[in-house]
């Protein structure tokens, strides 16, 4: 079952657009900004610890997350800045880009968060994204014996992941 269309994980995931990229690092957060996945693949530069990264990451998402709320020009009532934004509600961000890398983000509507981190020239990875959260409910959600809230140690899910992050790398 996927839950971006379809109705099972695709034999050949969606092949981004990109021309050299590399993916740096990925992060999956739910929905109270716990940390359930970190991996990193080209990631040269370690310069806080593990905690602080991903509140500085989390944080960063729910301010950008505020800011494009706050700023949509179709929603009358904006709300106050930094107020929680429900998933789907309001105006959203999909990536930015700095001069050394680019940050593509996906939320699931049960407020899972993916973001993946990568070559800067790195082309549109929506597709790529719900391609993953596709192996997140097959390998992980639907795995019987994982506990909802606990950090991913799913080998079928972190070996999956690996191939499919090669082939856009």
């Amino acid at each position: 079952m996927q839950f971006f269309g379809g109705s099972e994980i695709s034999p050949s995931p969606p092949v981004p657009t990109a021309s050299g990229n590399n993916a740096h690092m990925m992060y999956v957060f739910n929905r109270n900004g716990v940390c359930l996945l970190y991996r990193e693949w080209n990631r040269l530069l370690h310069t806080l610890n593990a905690q602080q990264d991903h509140k500085l990451m989390f944080g960063l998402l729910f301010s950008l997350k505020s800011l494009t709320a706050k700023m949509d020009p179709t929603n009358a009532e904006k709300g106050n800045l930094g107020v929680p934004q429900l998933s789907g509600q309001g105006c959203s961000f999909h990536s930015f880009r700095t001069n050394t890398y680019k940050l593509s983000f996906m939320e699931s509507p049960s407020g899972i968060k993916i973001i993946l981190v990568t070559h800067p020239r790195t082309g549109d990875l929506r597709e790529s994204l719900k391609y993953i959260y596709n192996l997140y409910v097959e390998y992980v959600v639907k795995n019987p014996l994982y506990a909802p809230g606990t950090p991913i140690r799913s080998e079928l899910f972190n070996t999956s992941l690996d191939q499919y992050v090669r082939t856009i790398a």
